[in-house]
């Protein structure tokens, strides 16, 4: 009996050290990441005998980024759809854009040194949704872009360094743009041959992009900047188009963002609105094209935020 009770108290002393060392190994994390994060931030501003002056108005922007990411031992595979939309009424006006953007990104890379270096491919889709004004004062004078008027389109090879999450590098002298109008009115107005929808340019493309979470406590940092030079035709000429800001998380419902964007395309030239006299001396109103310039846009908002 005593030897039974004795095997019995070895027996229950080694169950758990042999569940211990036969316990499965712990799961890889998941291969596939998806997710996002959206926001609609809301603006709205009114004088009543302010003697200062000013003019009422209401803003309202949505803005919406997913992604779908892989990352295997030898394979990286970020996917990320960019959208935004936003209007603006001023009293006694009509609603005026504000934002409006499209954009699919997905950059294939395979191992090329240690997981840093990558063997990369790179397509890259922007637009817009609506249409887009020229305005004098409230006053609409020209039709500036459309639905695939313009659109834009990069294919690239090259090396990605992506040594996190948070940084990556991209550097391509094989890179394939295409410029596209879907309404032949537009032509010009974006570098291509007046009758034609299409311009196909080759050259060379460098683009950085850094996600940098809780830079300071609730407050995070992005900013994606692409150069692309025409190897072809004009080197020298060097098209920009960067996006930098800050979110910053009140709670999980409400954020504030901060958004700065840059672009300058020598292909894109300036529309200016001017006034002239008719053969009747009745004053008109028209619109001329100058040369490029830098483009700028601000955008500063404060509502609810969703992200999954």
């Amino acid at each position: 009996m005593k030897k039974f009770i004795t095997y019995l108290f070895c027996a229950a002393l080694a169950v758990p050290a042999f569940a211990q060392e036969e316990a499965p190994a712990e799961k890889p994390a998941p291969a596939w990441k998806t997710g996002g994060n959206g926001s609609f931030t809301f603006n709205q501003i009114s004088f009543k005998n302010w003697a200062a002056g000013g003019k009422n108005s209401v803003t309202g922007t949505f803005l919406l980024k997913t992604f779908a990411n892989y990352k295997s031992e030898k394979v990286t595979w970020d996917n990320t759809l960019d959208m935004g939309y936003g209007l603006t009424k001023y009293k006694n006006e009509d609603v005026q854009k504000s934002e409006d953007k499209l954009q699919f990104t997905s950059n294939y890379g395979y191992d090329a040194y240690k997981q840093k270096w990558y063997y990369s491919g790179l397509f890259d889709f922007k637009t817009q949704f609506a249409n887009g004004y020229k305005y004098d004062g409230s006053q609409i004078v020209d039709t500036v872009s459309k639905f695939m008027a313009p659109a834009y389109i990069n294919i690239a090879v090259g090396m990605l360094y992506k040594p996190s999450d948070v940084f990556s590098l991209f550097i391509s002298p094989l890179t394939g743009r295409t410029t596209i109008v879907c309404d032949k009115d537009f032509a010009t107005d974006y570098g291509i041959d007046e009758g034609k929808k299409v311009r196909l340019e080759y050259g060379a493309t460098v683009k950085v992009k850094v996600d940098k979470k809780n830079i300071v406590k609730n407050v995070d940092y992005f900013l994606t900047a692409t150069a692309f030079s025409n190897l072809v035709e004009s080197p020298e000429k060097i098209d920009i188009d960067a996006e930098t800001g800050f979110n910053l998380h009140v709670n999980d419902w409400l954020t504030a963002i901060v958004k700065f964007n840059i672009l300058f395309d020598d292909d894109i030239k300036y529309k200016e609105t001017y006034t002239y006299f008719d053969v009747d001396g009745v004053e008109c109103t028209g619109v001329r094209n100058r040369g490029a310039r830098v483009q700028f846009k601000e955008l500063f908002g404060f509502g609810l935020a969703f992200h999954w």
